[in-house]
């Protein structure tokens, strides 16, 4: 097996391992089990663990944020692409397995300590927060309502996460539309 297959299979594992159960529950055994990596092979590839929650996060971040974009994007309306990214949380928080934000939970396990995975969670809330006022800006919106809508999205996310709802998604979608139709 390859390095690059070897990585891959290493961070399925982790995602799965790290999303489902929180980095900190997970030790780097689990990971070798769940990979089939040999664990020589996986310190070799992660010679700490902080660098392979690190990995996940900006794996995850892609197809995340690829996803989301890929749903928004089949909306012809600029102004209706805004709303549709609070329809996809809803699609998302309804998903089996869903544990909320993967970002927001690896920063409440690590971010006291671990100025790397703080970086990846601010790099992926900076690029989220970007994508959305670039959404705003087609609409042809004031892009002081970006802020608001990332509020709205980022605060669905943690009440998703904690409830088990997809409710949330709803209603920030209802306020989005109020925010959309008024600024």
């Amino acid at each position: 097996m390859d390095n690059a297959v070897a990585r891959e299979r290493v961070l399925d594992a982790a995602e799965e391992l790290f999303y489902g159960r929180g980095v900190q529950s997970v030790g780097m055994d689990e990971v070798r089990a769940a990979s089939g990596v040999s664990l020589k092979r996986l310190y070799q590839l992660f010679p700490a663990k902080e660098q392979l929650v690190r990995a996940y996060l900006e794996r995850r971040d892609g197809r995340w944020r690829g996803r989301l974009a890929a749903y928004v994007e089949r909306e012809e309306e600029p102004q209706r692409r805004v709303l549709a990214v609070f329809d996809w949380l809803e699609e998302w928080f309804g998903e089996d397995g869903f544990r909320g934000c993967a970002w927001i939970n690896s920063y409440g396990e690590l971010g006291a300590t671990s100025p790397l995975v703080v970086a990846r969670v601010r790099a992926h809330k900076e690029a989220f927060g970007a994508y959305l006022a670039s959404l705003v800006a087609g609409a042809g919106r004031p892009a002081a309502l970006a802020a608001p809508l990332f509020l709205l999205a980022e605060g669905a996310m943690v009440t998703a996460g904690i409830t088990g709802s997809t409710r949330p998604a709803a209603e920030a979608r209802k306020a989005a539309r109020l925010l959309m139709e008024s600024g």
